[in-house]
């Protein structure tokens, strides 16, 4: 079958990319669907945006960045081009362009909240009769679970998921260039055009040439840099644990039969009981900053106090994790009056720059060497040896009310 194309290439101006070019109207009606418009009301960096102050793009902007590099992928590397049927390039377009449509407020800070990933909730919305859905069985019968497929890795097809989340891919991609340049940083710049240019396919595997190895080692560098300078800033994990922490004490709340005041979804996230699609539309940062608001002016002092500093941003303090440190701050917490269940919080981190899995698994960095033999990322690049055989590091912290700091 043909899909529809648009009347002309719609344009939309991107900072990273310049343009994210739409001609499918598939695509397009998707772009204009209320899920993905959602997407404008929830912030790319969870708390991340608490430290960087322009870092408020959002989980929509990323998208769009994701589905632009899938786009190039499908028709500026030849291999991919023409290993690829129209379907399967329209399936895969789409699985960019929805692959975050599920995230929750405040990204993946918000899954600990709910107890459930963002992938579920992604697939739920494109297959449970949602505009999502109508829109590719509109546009393709079966499509919607295509597109599902992709994203929860069970494609007909296995190359389609390797394009959207693999070790090198567009979800990465676009985050790091995006992300680095929104925070102001450099950490997340590698160069794409090159990594385009060195990509082949090699028995339904993505592979990049050995002359491209110097660009995959500078984009797994950038990963290494990105995450702790920006994603593990431990002011954006201060902001997420006390996030944690307030949800914890409405649950408490509740289940005394105390909840305070402020909006009904709320309820419907705290009743445990699975969440429908509609409850869960509405729950963007938009909604969960007025219910700050409310619950910040309630009687409860414990809610209103951690609404409140979120709002505000009054972060918590932090250290090294340690149980001497901990009965230490315990002690100065009961001294002061904080509760320790709310007011003392941990959070582990720890990170490999690079993950070596088997060449012959879907999610392994492949580089075709000269002569033809295909060799997994960290055989090929001495640098990526190095790091793989380092010490995995770790930054294991616990936060506490940054007042109580001069009592330690």
């Amino acid at each position: 079958m043909t899909f529809r194309k648009t009347d002309e290439v719609k344009v939309l101006r991107d900072p990273v990319h310049a343009d994210d070019r739409v001609e499918y109207e598939v695509i397009w009606k998707l772009i204009n669907s209320r899920w993905m418009q959602r997407m404008r009301r929830i912030r790319q960096l969870g708390g991340a945006f608490m430290v960087y102050h322009t870092a408020d793009h959002t989980r929509f902007s990323h998208s769009l960045g994701v589905y632009e590099i899938v786009r190039r992928m499908i028709t500026e590397v030849p291999d991919i081009e023409r290993a690829l049927n129209e379907r399967e390039k329209v399936t895969v377009l789409a699985a960019g362009l929805l692959h975050d449509v599920g995230h929750g407020p405040y990204s993946h800070a918000f899954e600990k909240v709910i107890g459930e990933d963002h992938e579920s909730f992604t697939c739920r919305i494109i297959e449970e009769n949602t505009e999502i859905t109508e829109i590719l069985e509109e546009a393709a019968p079966g499509l919607s679970h295509e597109v599902a497929d992709v994203i929860r890795h069970k494609s007909a097809n296995p190359l389609l998921p390797q394009l959207i989340s693999a070790q090198l891919d567009a979800d990465r991609m676009d985050y790091l260039l995006r992300d680095s340049y929104f925070t102001g940083t450099t950490y997340g710049h590698f160069d794409l055009e090159r990594i385009l240019r060195t990509l082949r396919v090699d028995n339904d595997f993505v592979v990049v040439k050995e002359s491209g190895v110097y660009a995959i080692e500078n984009y797994v560098m950038a990963r290494y840099h990105s995450y702790w300078q920006i994603y593990y800033h431990p002011g954006a994990r201060s902001f997420e644990c006390m996030l944690e922490k307030l949800f914890q004490r409405l649950r408490d709340l509740r289940a005394e039969g105390k909840m305070p005041p402020s909006i009904p979804e709320f309820d419907a996230l705290l009743s445990g009981e699975p969440m429908s699609l509609e409850d869960y539309y509405v729950l963007d940062e938009y909604a969960c900053n007025y219910a700050f608001e409310v619950l910040s002016r309630g009687e409860d002092p414990i809610a209103a106090d951690l609404a409140s500093r979120i709002l505000d941003r009054r972060l918590f303090d932090y250290m090294e994790d340690s149980p001497e440190n901990r009965e230490k701050v315990t002690a100065v917490l009961k001294q002061a009056g904080y509760d320790p269940e709310y007011y003392l919080t941990s959070d582990d981190v720890g990170q490999r720059v690079y993950i070596p899995y088997r060449v012959s698994a879907g999610n392994a960095i492949r580089v075709r060497l000269h002569g033809g033999e295909i060799k997994e990322l960290s055989e090929a690049s001495n640098i990526v040896q190095s790091l793989v055989k380092g010490k995995q590091l770790r930054d294991d912290r616990i936060y506490y009310p940054k007042e109580i700091r001069n009592l330690l």
